[in-house]
């Protein structure tokens, strides 16, 4: 999974997603961490969505928890949690659901 999508003019990237999401996946942690850390520092983003499904799912709370505690000190709050599941079918043919989650982080209001 990419960390984050190519931007155009429109600010959707190359997939049709906004740029501030970020997709939690196999990648090294620090990655995400620093996909975060940039959306805010370098883009100015007012609000990045953190989104993991499955086994990803303590990692996208980790990479939260880093990004808003240790690297950005405390300017960004957790604004919003969702929950859900998804269901597909996999490769060998059986319908399967899996719990996803996304953790939307804001800059502080002060």
């Amino acid at each position: 999974m990419a960390i984050t999508a190519e931007v155009s003019e429109d600010g959707i990237g190359n997939r049709g997603m906004p740029d501030n999401i970020i997709f939690i996946g196999g990648k090294p942690f620090m990655n995400y961490v620093t996909g975060v850390v940039m959306q805010f520092t370098t883009k100015n983003a007012g609000d990045v969505i953190i989104k993991a499904r499955g086994k990803f799912i303590s990692r996208a709370v980790d990479v939260a928890e880093v990004s808003a505690k240790r690297f950005l000190d405390n300017s960004v709050e957790v604004s919003g949690i969702r929950i859900d599941s998804e269901g597909f079918r996999n490769i060998e043919g059986r319908d399967i659901r899996v719990s996803t989650i996304e953790i939307k982080l804001s800059r502080n209001r002060q």
